[in-house]
């Protein structure tokens, strides 16, 4: 259940993915939360390079795995703007984090998408996280803020 908690930190990734498309990069951010409430990281896309790797869940997995007990990462929550790809679900799974609260998900990013025209399909096949990761607690979307993420997207492709 989203609680107010939670849309605080879901706010804070949308604003991260202003940022993202402030300098350039697809608008995506994401931030990692510690089951007492501690903001532990925080990221956006840095895909603008050509790395397109770069995506704001990856660093926290990374982070996560280099900082946290395994303890610590399953009390974890982390928050994003959007459902993680495959790459970053997988990553978050592999690191041992749990609970991954998210705005929009990827099948209303492909809708936004084909309403602003945009043709051919992704590379990488967009998957549910669950089909992805077992035994995650995965929550969204968010119909109260995913309108704003829309509208950065809208503002990145067009």
């Amino acid at each position: 259940m989203i609680d107010e908690t939670d849309m605080k930190h879901l706010r804070r990734s949308v604003d991260l993915a202003k940022t993202a498309l402030e300098k350039g990069d697809e608008p995506f951010g994401s931030v990692l939360v510690s089951g007492n409430g501690d903001v532990l990281a925080e990221d956006h896309n840095h895909t603008s390079g050509g790395d397109h790797t770069q995506h704001p869940e990856i660093a926290l997995a990374r982070s996560a795995a280099e900082n946290m007990s395994a303890k610590e990462k399953s009390e974890a929550t982390v928050y994003t703007s959007g459902e993680h790809c495959p790459m970053c679900a997988a990553a978050h799974g592999l690191a041992g984090l749990d609970r991954i609260v998210y705005v929009s998900s990827s099948d209303q990013l492909g809708r936004w998408f084909s309403e602003m025209g945009m043709t051919g399909l992704p590379r990488v096949r967009s998957l549910p996280i669950e089909d992805v990761i077992r035994d995650t607690t995965v929550e969204g979307p968010v119909p109260e803020l995913a309108e704003e993420v829309r509208e950065l997207h809208r503002q990145y492709h067009m």
